[in-house]
């Protein structure tokens, strides 16, 4: 693969055409996006995202980006945590989401100290130093850039602040591995067709899964950003890995 390529899945494409294509995808799933992550995961995503914001030490009054927050799950939960003194900010970006996220949190009474931002991951759009914490769930792998990302929320962090990405990842157990493979390629396109209209799109998201860096990699990726103290903490054997890192 060249430094003009990039993985849309298995596929290699021009770099600068992966925003868009994955812009399309998400376009497409975003009406349904929560319901198939309910049918997908058999409703663990939600205790995936409950660790994380257990681990996030959030208090009352911090300021919080919720990085790929799509339909704010993540976004809710910080809400009520940071109170009315703090602010949380669900940026995304895909415009689709943002508004199904936006419509949905404002049904849950969430007002006053939630803002919502179109913003691409490689190019933040908010100044140095900004965050007590940033969020990113199940959405680093869809960047095009990673290490740029990493590089871009570690500037927008504020020292001592830390860095949360909850991602698919590498299971290791191969008894495991066999049957995440055959539900990845086989059940989760055949769900995307039947609940969603949409067998492609659900294809693509298996696949830049496997496409993802494993645990050690994104490890020492953040360690290369300039994060300090990287852990990773597996989840569902590995199916799933939470990496936190600080900026000191």
């Amino acid at each position: 693969m060249s430094d003009n390529t990039t993985h849309f899945g298995f596929k290699d494409v021009n770099a600068n055409e992966k925003v868009k294509l994955v812009k399309g995808v998400f376009d497409s799933v975003a009406d349904k996006y929560d319901l198939m992550n309910d049918v997908m995961s058999m409703g663990v995503h939600r205790l995936w995202k409950q660790a994380t914001i257990a681990r996030s030490g959030i208090r009352p009054g911090d300021t919080v980006l919720d990085l790929a927050g799509g339909t704010g799950d993540l976004t809710l939960k910080f809400s009520r945590k940071v109170g009315p003194e703090g602010k949380v900010i669900l940026g995304d970006i895909n415009e689709s989401m943002v508004r199904v996220g936006r419509d949905r949190l404002i049904d849950e009474g969430v007002d006053g100290n939630v803002d919502y931002a179109i913003t691409n991951a490689e190019f933040l759009s908010f100044p140095d130093n900004t965050f007590d914490l940033v969020t990113m769930a199940f959405g680093l792998r869809n960047v095009t850039n990673k290490d740029k990302a990493l590089e871009e929320i570690y500037r927008v962090l504020k020292p001592g602040a830390k860095l949360m990405v909850l991602e698919f990842s590498q299971v290791d157990n191969a008894m495991l591995k066999k049957l995440y493979d055959t539900y990845s390629f086989q059940i989760m396109p055949m769900m995307g067709k039947l609940i969603a209209n949409d067998e492609e799109s659900y294809r693509y998201l298996a696949e830049s899964i496997r496409m993802h860096p494993d645990q050690e990699t994104l490890k020492s990726m953040m360690l290369d950003a300039g994060f300090d103290s990287v852990t990773y903490h597996n989840m569902t054997g590995g199916v799933v890995a939470l990496h936190i890192g600080y900026k000191f």
